[in-house]
């Protein structure tokens, strides 16, 4: 039976630094059926400088993306609470660490696994700190390409680390056309590993052509609407419309874990094959000794008699007794 996907509902900064947002998130995503509910962990002083820009200016508050980290630290007790919640709902915590102060921190939280942003793949010493800690690597390639891939494959794949490639585009939103589901086949048989997709389309459709593929995660990212405040909300989905994507991943699994054997289907249905096929049936009145002619015959519902494909045989044959309109011809009707 092919692997279930895990389904990660990715909040990122979409709390905007309320630790009670932050707890409605969990709620929402469990409810919504996923799996996992990922989020951040920033560390202004730890990870950045006053010097680094906006990816795009989207605050009214903050005077730099310094600021903006900065406002989005919860302490590390505030983490905890994240974390206990939830296990009280049910749904898997997850959170990308962005400095080894937060790996320090993760690494007593149970996790199913270390999410490696993918401007985070040349933070060796970051990276260091997590191969310390026995979990599998989900590594994002968002911004990399294939020789930086191959880079962090060898480096984790020396520690013995499982590990799962995440396809993944760093446009907010992105098109279809750079989704790259051509690239999950090409990793499979470049590294031998999992894949997964993350998805910053803000629709169902390409999780759902991940499904098919047999991808062992998928990361989509969630907002409470589309009207909502913060630079990743036309990348995310609804509560809603993640219900559906779980709904339509799920079923799709159901179709690829139960191939179908034709032959078998086709005897399955042999008794409905009979209300929708027709058969040889006799057009209008005739009588005995009347030379059938193909004006005589007709093909009609149901396919319970002689089959339709075989009216032509009947041409020319004589009838043995008068038959009226609308009676099935049966082969003893005819000399």
């Amino acid at each position: 039976m092919a692997e279930r996907s895990l389904i990660v509902a990715e909040v990122a900064q979409a709390h905007d630094g309320s630790l009670g947002t932050a707890h409605a998130f969990i709620d929402l995503a469990a409810e919504s059926g996923a799996d996992v509910v990922k989020f951040q962990m920033h560390f202004a002083a730890e990870e950045s400088t006053p010097q680094e820009p906006w990816r795009i200016k989207f605050s009214l508050q903050d005077e730099c993306r310094y600021d903006y980290w900065k406002r989005m630290e919860f302490t590390p007790d505030q983490w905890e609470g994240l974390y206990e919640h939830c296990q009280k709902v049910g749904i898997q915590f997850l959170c990308s660490p962005f400095s080894v102060k937060a790996v320090e921190i993760l690494k007593d939280f149970e996790m199913p696994a270390w999410k490696v942003a993918s401007g985070e793949v040349f933070s060796n010493a970051m990276l260091d700190a997590m191969s310390q800690v026995d979990l599998p690597f989900w590594v994002s390639t968002g911004m990399i390409g294939w020789t930086d891939i191959q880079n962090v494959v060898q480096r984790i794949s020396a520690t013995g680390a499982d590990l799962t490639l995440f396809q993944c585009t760093s446009a907010y939103p992105t098109p279809p056309e750079k989704v790259g589901l051509n690239v999950i086949k090409e990793m499979r048989q470049r590294f031998g590993c999992k894949v997964g997709l993350s998805d910053h389309t803000g629709k169902i459709f390409s999780s759902l052509a991940a499904a098919t593929l047999g991808v062992s995660v998928i990361e989509v990212h969630l907002a409470m609407h589309k009207q909502a405040f913060g630079p990743d909300t036309v990348a995310s989905l609804t509560p809603d419309e993640l219900k559906l994507m779980i709904e339509g991943v799920r079923e799709i699994e159901a179709m690829n874990a139960n191939p179908v054997e034709k032959d078998e289907l086709a005897e399955e249905f042999s008794a409905m094959r009979g209300l929708f096929t027709k058969s040889v049936v006799v057009r209008r009145n005739l009588k005995k000794g009347d030379v059938l002619t193909l004006e005589d015959l007709i093909e009609k519902k149901p396919g319970t008699g002689i089959p339709a494909h075989r009216l032509p045989e009947f041409v020319g044959k004589k009838l043995k007794l008068a038959l009226r309109a609308d009676t099935f011809l049966e082969e003893k009707h005819v000399a």
